[in-house]
């Protein structure tokens, strides 16, 4: 029953008496009065076997003709495919005021709906129970009357359930009504502070950075690089051919690796996808699920409002969907832009505690308690998703066996003809997503998931820990630990589109923030090698290592490949005193077939009509990687200095309306 419903009505809207407490022992059903501020009786015990059928709420409603019987009957049959309670689609559809449905459920379950914002509940009873029980279970124990505890639930099926879990000293334990947001609001404002330390420690030590002063990052890694640093002082020449040599094989690797998922995902086909062994089952109805959105916002009052009505395209049935956009406590500018807008009933804003830590996988954590859907979804700020997509990872869910517990879906940008910068980095997503990704997922590699446009199994979700609130690159970090637990995920083809960030410096900031976590990931991952190869074994522990270490030393040793550019040039390398002819020529032979594999691979990503203008476009990445170089720098100095800062990135400054034109 987790109906959004308002505060309890008042004196009067609901016609119940309010002079006694009539509490019935035998199913743990409580009639209590909704605006008394104190509740002094004793309560009066009555044997309620008679009551252990109940009434359908439908024949209620049938009975107190506050629903049009056309509209009844739609809902029953929406109800019938559709994981969610009747009153839930009569309230989303407009079918009946939510005064009308408290009545209803009140005479069903012969009790009242309470308040707890209002009649506040007793903190003691809470910290009994505590807060993430109360949050899992959808209950909220409100006082003791006598020798009886009073508890609100919004899931009056499942309370005799639950009641069984609950401490023997609450004694007979009774059941009054109230909404799940409510209850959610009360309790969030007796237990802030557990709720925030849960939010940042959700993820276990071992798999979790925010012990970082032990890693690799610390002491030890100071003393070696002021080795390196003296050896290469005496010995120049030896260093710069390690360094080179070193950079050559991590090229090789990651362009092998890159042609390989290139190819595999040429070679893909729809029928390919009927052969899968992990399907379960094709084309047979589904009851649709209820999905949870968050959305972190930061700083975003030009993009809340045009945000809404992105998301507002969304094809999906509004009694099952649930947005939640979620701010930080001080974040007065975008908290305000929420406030000004008009909020639908399935969108509704989450307020994050102000803490020292502020991070985007803290602010997830902390809003995930307070959803209720079976499918976890994330959403950046600027995003505008295909309006089928929800149905699209619904139903690819359903079809899947139960180990894959994420999908990814593919990020474009709707800028991308803004300048070159924009140009080239949806050429690089195009790249990543389009190719790279599907192609290493097909190649039964662990996936490094995306910040947006994910989708979780929360169950799985749960078991895993959530996301690691100290990881500025959590997305990646929360792909491997799949891995290593025995999960998938995979990518589907559905599109979200987002703003590509075409400005050099807020670039090169977003970039340093994605390498540093992409080298705390790996750090964190390494802290037992053998323990992950055990865990991922040989094939998925050498694409980690490709993937994550090998991408770190290409931005880092750029500058070092780019010197064999020098020799079209006319130009001496420093090689060429130290290196027979035969094996510079043949490094340098190397360098440019991977740029020109680098770049084929790149104008295949963007071979489809959509994006075939960027082609002409493709040999100018060179020039365009280096800002990548001087953000590897940027990310490794923060990682030392400051590994848990988040370098936020600003949006909202090319709005899609404006560029859309232009492709049209």
């Amino acid at each position: 029953m987790n109906s959004p419903l308002p505060k309890f009505a008042q004196r009067g809207e609901a016609k119940h008496p309010t002079q006694n407490v009539d509490l019935h022992r035998s199913d743990g059903v409580i009639s209590l009065p909704v605006v008394e501020k104190r509740v002094d009786h004793t309560p009066e015990v009555h044997d309620h076997k008679k009551h252990a059928q109940r009434t359908p709420l439908e024949q209620i409603l049938r009975d107190q003709e506050t629903v049009d019987p056309k509209h009844l009957l739609d809902a029953i049959t929406m109800h019938a495919r559709q994981d969610c309670s009747l009153g839930e689609i009569l309230l989303a559809q407009k079918w009946i005021t939510p005064q009308n449905l408290i009545v209803a459920e009140e005479t069903r379950w012969a009790c009242r709906h309470i308040d707890p914002t209002t009649l506040p509940p007793d903190p003691r009873l809470v910290s009994e129970l505590g807060a993430d029980f109360c949050l899992k279970h959808d209950i909220l124990p409100w006082r003791k009357l006598g020798e009886n505890t009073v508890v609100l639930t919004c899931n009056p099926e499942q309370f005799q359930q639950i009641k069984q879990d609950l401490p023997a000293k609450f004694g007979t334990v009774t059941m009054a009504l109230s909404s799940r947001s409510i209850m959610m609001d009360a309790l969030l404002a007796m237990n802030q502070n557990a709720l925030m330390i849960a939010a940042e420690t959700c993820v276990p030590d071992a798999e979790s950075c925010r012990r970082w002063e032990g890693g690799l990052f610390g002491w030890r890694t100071a003393v070696l690089t002021i080795c390196f640093a003296l050896v290469g002082y005496a010995f120049p020449s030896f260093v710069f051919a390690a360094l080179l040599f070193w950079a050559i094989i991590t090229l090789a690797c990651f362009t092998g690796l890159k042609v390989a998922a290139a190819w595999a995902q040429y070679r893909h086909h729809t029928a390919q996808a009927a052969q899968d062994p992990l399907i379960r089952r094709k084309n047979s109805p589904i009851r649709l699920p209820r999905v949870s959105i968050l959305v972190p916002l930061f700083r975003e009052a030009q993009v809340a409002e045009k945000l809404i009505q992105r998301l507002s395209r969304l094809q999906y049935p509004r009694e099952l969907l649930e947005i939640c956009l979620i701010a930080e406590a001080d974040d007065i500018t975008t908290r305000d832009a929420i406030a000004k807008a008009t909020l639908p009933h399935w969108i509704r804003p989450v307020v994050v505690p102000a803490g020292e830590l502020r991070t985007k996988p803290r602010a997830l954590n902390f809003a995930m308690d307070f959803s209720t859907g079976s499918i976890v979804g994330v959403y950046d700020a600027e995003d505008k998703p295909d309006p089928d997509q929800i149905h699209k990872i619904v139903r690819r869910f359903d079809d899947r066996a139960p180990e894959v517990v994420c999908l990814q879906g593919v990020l474009d940008y709707y800028n991308a003809r803004t300048n070159w910068l924009s140009r080239c980095f949806t050429i690089e997503y195009a790249t990543w997503f389009r190719v790279v990704l599907p192609g290493i997922m097909r190649l039964g590699f662990a996936i490094p998931l995306g910040g947006t446009t994910l989708f979780f199994r929360r169950e799985a979700l749960e078991k895993l820990g959530r996301w690691d609130a100290h990881n500025v690159t959590e997305d990646a970090d929360l792909g491997i630990r799949l891995a290593r637990h025995g999960y998938r995920a995979e990518i589907v083809e559905t599109v979200t589109r987002e703003e590509a960030n075409c400005r050099v410096l807020p670039w090169i900031k977003q970039r340093s923030r994605w390498l540093k976590g992409f080298a705390a990931t790996w750090a964190v991952h390494m802290r037992d090698p053998v323990l992950l190869w055990r865990q991922l074994g040989p094939k998925k522990f050498l694409g980690f290592q490709i993937m994550f270490f090998c991408t770190l030393s290409q931005f880092a040793l750029a500058p070092l490949l780019w010197s064999f550019w020098l020799v079209p040039l006319g130009v001496g390398h420093p090689l060429n005193a130290i290196l027979p002819d035969s094996i510079f020529f043949g490094i340098a032979a190397l360098f440019l077939i991977t740029e020109i594999l680098t770049m084929g691979v790149a104008v295949f990503s963007v071979s489809a009509k959509e994006h075939r203008h960027l082609r002409w476009w493709v040999p100018t990445l060179p020039l365009y990687f280096p800002l990548g170089a001087l953000a590897s720098y940027k990310g490794l100095w923060e990682l030392a200095v400051s590994p848990f800062y988040w370098d936020k990135t600003s949006h909202g400054h090319f709005p899609p309306s404006e560029t859309q034109t232009k492709s049209k």
